[in-house]
């Protein structure tokens, strides 16, 4: 069921209650719902939480400045709402920038991470191509650049034999107000360079996942993540591009699992002495 928080996040916490809290985000545009294919296996092990960021799907727009660091607060002040101390986050793109912000600024409340399809630090002509986008986004609207992004974020193949998974990404895309997603790209291409080499360096169990044919993160950008993470553990999936885990949700979901329920496992047996 969905609700609202005190501050107008929108939300959905289903699972078993007595179970270790993960979190989910979604990337710049979407929407909590980008997740539905995922929560029933999650919350087999876990209680999750999905939630829309500022100004997407059901959340209210945002006031005042927003930045990667207001990303974060708005999860920390619904964790706070909620009564969650600590939790498992999982960040999608731009969801993978916020939860790697949330650990910096908040690191006793973070117990693992799982990165996908996040960027790193890029080259010069990569970093004037993300920051173009936005400003075509805000001078011409969202569907300027729509179609480009539909085949950066899908193969071809994808594409046209699932149309309506297709549908529902556009749609959702053109469904956000313009200057709110225009600021969201901004802060996709600039909010990157706050997580390189942070100090002190992040310290939890790290999944990092990318497509072997993602352009904005590329595999070379999951292993720059995760050299910086002590226990960091580096996945790439053959062939798929950004929006793999729509693709192969099935893939994606096998790997976090068995990530976070080995995880479990060790803590269980830390826990025990056994």
């Amino acid at each position: 069921m969905m609700c609202i928080s005190h501050k107008g996040t929108a939300y959905e916490l289903t699972g078993p209650e007595n179970a270790p809290t993960l979190v989910l985000i979604h990337g710049i545009g979407l929407s909590r719902q980008m997740w539905n294919s995922h929560i029933p296996t999650l919350t087999e092990h876990f209680r999750v939480l999905s939630y829309d960021l500022c100004g997407h799907g059901e959340s209210l727009l945002p006031e005042g400045a927003l930045d990667l660091k207001a990303l974060s607060e708005q999860l920390g002040g619904l964790l706070d709402e909620l009564h969650i101390d600590r939790c498992i986050i999982i960040g999608f793109s731009l969801g993978g920038m916020i939860n790697r912000r949330f650990a910096i600024d908040h690191p006793d409340r973070v117990s693992a991470l799982v990165i996908l399809n996040s960027p790193h630090e890029r080259t010069p002509d990569a970093q004037k191509m993300v920051e173009e986008r936005a400003v075509a986004t805000h001078a011409g609207g969202i569907s300027v650049t729509l179609e480009a992004t539909l085949e950066r974020w899908f193969t071809s193949g994808f594409r046209e034999k699932s149309p309506s998974v297709v549908a529902w990404v556009r749609e959702t895309l053109l469904a956000n107000d313009v200057e709110n997603f225009a600021r969201h790209r901004q802060i996709l291409a600039s909010g990157v360079n706050e997580l390189i080499r942070p100090v002190p360096a992040i310290a939890v169990p790290t999944l990092v996942m990318t497509g072997e044919n993602d352009t904005g993160s590329p595999p070379d950008a999951s292993r720059a993540i995760a050299t910086e993470i002590a226990d960091a553990r580096v996945v790439i999936v053959p062939n798929l591009k950004h929006l793999g885990i729509l693709e192969e949700p099935e893939l994606f979901s096998r790997e976090i699992l068995q990530f976070l329920c080995g995880l479990l496992r060790r803590w269980e047996t830390t826990l025990t002495g056994r």
